[in-house]
């Protein structure tokens, strides 16, 4: 009997409407958090064993003897809007490698669901509808999706299933792209799956999203539940910084009947909604972010600079949160990852052990947000590549550039930072480690991230706070300029808990 035979490709990019700069091709050909552009077999050789959705579901698919046709894969950096041209060009690339894969018994797709391009607010809509109208209605086409997916109606009726991670910060990945699989089988063997789907009235910034603890946690746990009784379902929470009418959190059901699936999905939305007062949107403000780094910890404070974190788009140079520790003296502080090629390049050229005069950050010539100025102390250089340490991305390497430690003195006031050449979410813990400096040994650690950071800073943090400084990546929802929502979205919901110190 021949083996099933499965064309796979990725097409990945989160996008920040209100970001400053676009995702063209070279942004997807390069690598920086995740791998360069893929083609062909190096689609699964270069992504095997890591924490990846198309690793997940090749590692599966080839286990179970099918035969993979890989494509291509790539990802860029979240920004703002895709290019037209990268997104037209990667598009042919897809559609041209399936056509050139003969006959398919089925498709995966590891897609991220929040995809905005200059002509199109639904670009995983797009790449579905298309690679639809390619192989037919009959040959079954799956997919994954991010958590912060902002699931449309467009997604939904062209893929025969959709699955989302169900983790923040993302460690199930891989195996959310693993689970589609036996989804897929039973596609192939010609059962139908009736589904249904159900929008959320209400967005929840992305600092709130944490599902280590309740009230999501509790929301996710009831999933597996629900596929004991034939209902393979699943959650997005959304991503805030799209702006289309389908930004917001969803969930979608699948089942041996439509009844089944429907009522199903109204569960999960019925709880949904009983969640909207007890969500946390607080974050602290920069005075008791300064308030709380000079208290005295066992273990350092994990202050999260979460409007600046290139993971969702921010410029990852901002200056708030360091201009306000640097003014309230506060010692013993590390913090990154900053980008800023102009002053690794100085660095670099200055040498290890050497002290200049330079600024730092503020690039990006958005109204407030300007560089510091300061004497800088050369502690490390590296050339290049960081290997991961930790349960998100181990087995993967951050792309950093040129890039550098230093030391940064102001007004009689220290503070150690990472630069960086290239774009990279701080959220492990080797970005610090790979310069010879111990986060634990600080008092406090900034990062310029949102939520992923935890899986890695749990583990040495006494206590975790999201800060309110000034970036591209506002997760204060009624500060963004939404002009695309539907009108029956709510901005702001849950409550302002006041954080613990």
């Amino acid at each position: 009997m021949t083996a099933p035979r499965i064309a796979i490709a990725g097409f990945q990019h989160e996008t920040n409407c209100f970001g400053v700069t676009k995702a063209g091709l070279a942004e997807f050909e390069m690598a920086d958090s995740w791998p360069a552009m893929l083609h062909g077999p190096d689609v699964v050789e270069q992504t095997r064993g890591m924490n990846l959705p198309i690793s997940g579901f090749a590692e599966a698919a080839l286990a179970q003897g099918f035969e993979v046709v890989p494509v291509l894969w790539c990802s860029a950096e979240p920004s703002a809007q895709v290019s037209d041209y990268a997104f037209e060009t990667i598009c042919g690339k897809i559609l041209g490698g399936l056509r050139d894969a003969g006959s398919l018994d089925g498709v995966y797709l590891d897609l991220h669901g929040a995809m905005v391009t200059d002509s199109l607010a639904d670009g995983e809509g797009e790449v579905l509808r298309r690679v639809r109208a390619l192989i037919g209605p009959d040959v079954p086409l799956v997919a994954s999706l991010d958590l912060h997916a902002n699931v449309s109606t467009g997604m939904v009726a062209q893929a025969d299933y959709l699955a989302i991670f169900r983790t923040y910060p993302h460690l199930d990945m891989a195996e959310t792209g693993a689970r589609c699989l036996p989804v897929l089988q039973r596609l192939m063997n010609g059962e139908v799956l009736h589904k249904a789907f159900r929008q959320v009235p209400f967005l929840i910034p992305l600092h709130a999203q944490f599902t280590g603890t309740a009230p999501f946690s509790t929301l996710y746990g009831r999933l597996p539940a629900l596929a004991d009784k034939g209902v393979l379902a699943d959650i997005a929470l959304g991503f805030t910084a799209a702006d289309f009418p389908d930004t917001g959190p969803s969930c979608l059901t699948y089942a041996a009947t439509g009844q089944k699936a429907e009522e199903a999905a109204d569960e999960i939305l019925s709880e949904f909604l009983s969640l909207e007062d007890v969500v946390d949107h607080s974050m602290l403000s920069l005075d008791e972010a300064v308030w709380a780094a000079s208290q005295s910890r066992a273990r350092p404070l994990i202050l999260a600079d979460v409007q600046d974190n290139p993971g969702a788009g921010g410029t990852s140079d901002t200056t708030g949160l360091l201009e306000a520790l640097l003014t309230g003296g506060c010692t013993g502080v590390l913090m990154g990852l900053f980008h800023d090629p102009e002053l690794a390049e100085k660095a670099h050229v200055a040498g290890r052990s050497t002290c200049f005069h330079a600024d730092l950050g503020g690039n990006s010539g958005l109204p407030g947000h300007c560089p510091v100025k300061a004497e800088f102390e050369v502690l490390a250089l590296n050339d290049g590549d960081c290997h991961y340490s930790g349960e998100m991305y181990g087995g993967g390497i951050a792309t950093l550039g040129k890039s550098a430690a230093l030391r940064l003195s102001k007004n009689g006031t220290k503070i150690d930072i990472v630069v960086t050449s290239v774009r990279n979410q701080c959220l492990d813990l080797a970005q610090f480690t790979h310069f010879g400096l111990d986060p634990s040994e600080y008092k406090t650690v900034c990062v310029k991230s949102t939520v992923h950071f935890r899986a890695a800073f749990d583990t040495i943090a006494g206590d975790i706070q999201p800060v309110s400084s000034p970036g591209t990546f506002v997760c204060d929802l009624e500060k963004i300029p939404f002009k695309n929502l539907r009108p029956d979205n709510r901005l702001h919901s849950g409550n302002d808990l006041q954080p613990s110190s």
